[in-house]
């Protein structure tokens, strides 16, 4: 039997993904900031495989080392970990906002929440490999400005989705490097585009896909038979935004990476 932990599991592709596993006999560990709504989600599981909840605001950089400790503590035989939980470019019009340590909201839970979760996991992850880490990207990326990464000059929706999510591909393959030959595989995929979820239809965007196109991509990666390192449109390798490749590129964003959660740290 897998354990597999999604967050975001309780709407959208995380729900969908959730139940995969759960139908095929494995364990899964099920993610939500909402203590009703992931209790209710875990019951639905339960009625049909084994599962459990694990409760935190991914913008709280305290609560998202919380469920990765628990894991650890609880389960230490994780096989799957899916960073899937994501903020999206909010209502037409709306403006920039913080989260409860006061960095721009979508910046982090889309980017170094994963981070710290993935960090906070891996000892468990290496110990326990063959393992796979699937990070839910988007192929809307666009370069970090490193001059202005908390995004406080002209902000936009729309391009602060896409500088979070070409962050979290430039991530993706640093430890996907660091890990070649420990067995633990780390890839980023982009489900499928604007998908009928409440993320999109809450941003204004008409769907052009359902959730279930958007779904293989997830269960392909999690099997491990993908290799490592690899970006995908869905189930087909394909490439991030090229800059993200950049070991220059990638080096920058670990600096600042690293300057943002001590200063989150520090207000947590």
């Amino acid at each position: 039997m897998s354990t597999v932990l999604i967050t975001g599991a309780t709407s959208g592709l995380g729900r969908y993904v959730a139940f995969e596993p759960v139908r095929a006999g494995h364990r899964v560990l099920a993610h939500c900031r909402d203590r009703a709504r992931t209790e209710r989600l875990v019951e639905e599981l339960r009625a049909e495989g084994e599962a459990e909840g694990y409760v935190a605001d991914l913008s709280r950089l305290a609560e998202v080392r919380e469920p990765g400790a628990k894991v650890a503590a609880a389960r230490p035989d994780p096989d799957v970990l899916i960073n899937n939980a994501g903020v999206g470019v909010g209502a037409p019009g709306s403006g920039r906002a913080t989260s409860a340590d006061g960095h721009e909201l979508m910046r982090a839970v889309n980017y170094p929440a994963p981070v710290v979760l993935t960090r906070a996991l891996l000892p468990v992850l290496r110990a326990n490999a063959p393992t796979r880490i699937v990070n839910v990207g988007s192929e809307g990326q666009e370069h970090v400005d490193f001059a202005d990464p908390e995004f406080t000059r002209g902000y936009d929706g729309v391009p602060a989705y896409c500088r979070g999510k070409f962050a979290l591909a430039a991530f993706t393959f640093t430890p996907a490097e660091e890990l070649a030959g420990s067995g633990v595989a780390v890839n980023v995929l982009h489900p499928a585009t604007f998908m009928d979820t409440a993320m999109v239809r809450d941003s204004g965007f008409s769907p052009r896909t359902s959730v279930a196109d958007g779904a293989p991509g997830v269960p392909t990666l999690a099997t491990g038979e993908a290799g490592s390192g690899g970006y995908y449109d869905g189930t087909r390798p394909a490439r991030a935004h090229e800059a993200a490749y950049a070991p220059r590129v990638r080096q920058r964003l670990a600096a600042v990476t690293e300057r943002l959660l001590v200063g989150w740290n520090r207000a947590g």
